[in-house]
This record gives C-alpha cells, sequence and structure tokens, in this order.
C-alpha cells in the first residue's frame, strides 16, 4: 500500500487520497455537475422535456444521422427508455428519423431546424459555464480536468469515449 504523505515518483505528496479529499472530489462533482445542468434543467422543464431528452439531443445534434443503436450505445439505456424519448421528440417536431441507405432497418437520427436552434441554446448556456471555468482554472488545470474525468469512464469504454470526443486514447 502506498504512503499517502510520502511523495510519489513525481515528488508529489499524495494527501489528495485521503478519505476526505476523496469525499470533497465527489462533493464537487455532484454540485459542479448540479450547477452545469440547472439552467438546460429549468428550460427542459419548461417544455416538459428532461435530462434524457437533453441527451438525446446532445448526442444526435453532434452526429447528423447516427443510429438509434450507436444512440443505445452512447447513452447505456434500453431500448424502450429511448423509444419514449425519441417519440417525444419527434412528435415536438425535434428530429426526424429515416431508414438507412445500406440498411432499410436502420433508423437514423438528426435534428429539425426547431431541434438544432433547442440544442444551440443548451449548449451556449453550458458552453459559456465551463469556458468561465476553464479560464479562471488555467490550462494545467484544464489538462487536470481532462485527465480526472477520463479516468472515470470504465477502462473498457474509454477508448472508445475519448476518440468519440476527439481526444484520443
Amino acid at each position: 500500500m502506498t504512503d499517502i504523505k510520502s511523495p510519489d515518483r513525481h515528488g508529489v505528496s499524495l494527501l489528495y487520497l485521503r478519505e476526505d479529499e476523496l469525499r470533497r472530489g465527489i462533493e464537487l462533482l455532484f454540485f459542479g455537475y448540479r450547477d452545469f445542468i440547472s439552467e438546460s434543467d429549468a428550460e427542459l422543464e419548461s417544455l416538459g422535456l428532461g435530462r434524457a431528452h437533453h441527451r438525446a439531443l446532445h448526442f444526435i445534434g453532434r452526429k447528423p444521422d447516427l443510429s438509434v443503436s450507436e444512440l443505445l450505445e452512447i447513452l447505456k439505456i434500453t431500448k424502450q427508455s429511448l423509444g419514449r424519448v425519441l417519440k417525444d421528440l419527434t412528435a415536438r417536431g425535434l428530429i426526424e428519423q429515416k431508414q438507412g441507405r445500406r440498411d432499410r432497418r436502420q433508423r437514423l437520427l438528426r435534428l429539425t431546424e426547431a431541434g438544432n436552434a433547442l440544442h444551440a441554446q443548451l449548449l451556449n448556456g453550458q458552453r459559456a459555464r465551463i469556458a468561465r471555468a476553464f479560464r479562471e482554472a488555467g490550462p494545467d488545470a484544464v489538462a487536470g480536468f481532462r485527465k480526472v474525468l477520463g479516468g472515470l469512464i470504465s477502462e473498457d469504454e474509454r477508448s472508445r469515449v475519448l476518440a468519440m470526443i476527439g481526444q484520443g486514447p
């Protein structure tokens, strides 16, 4: 077992691994996420939508013609849950579905003009919040933040997720 009071191989104390520091990190993650998503939650709630709708809008907006199976793989939710979300978004005119060209059983998703507008509105608030936090923290902290968040992703998913977001393995 590593002695958390002595320096590691880089000469850095491992005091950040103490129980109180780990708890503080967990709580900062909870509170940071709460506030990061709060404006979007309020906007979505006014439309009768929730976080599952937001996640679907985000990834469909990020990759037009995303297949339903790809979205299921990203969101890690059941087909039934995703079906309800897609039904809501389609009924509200925020997404459209079409058949795949090569495989007609495949359903491809893309945002409509209204969906793009909502996605941009939600993204703008989050972009401003994270840009402010990144500016305040500085480049070294941002690199560390990305490394920590990447480390929270399960090992079997990490390479795929990092490649998907353009960060590489």
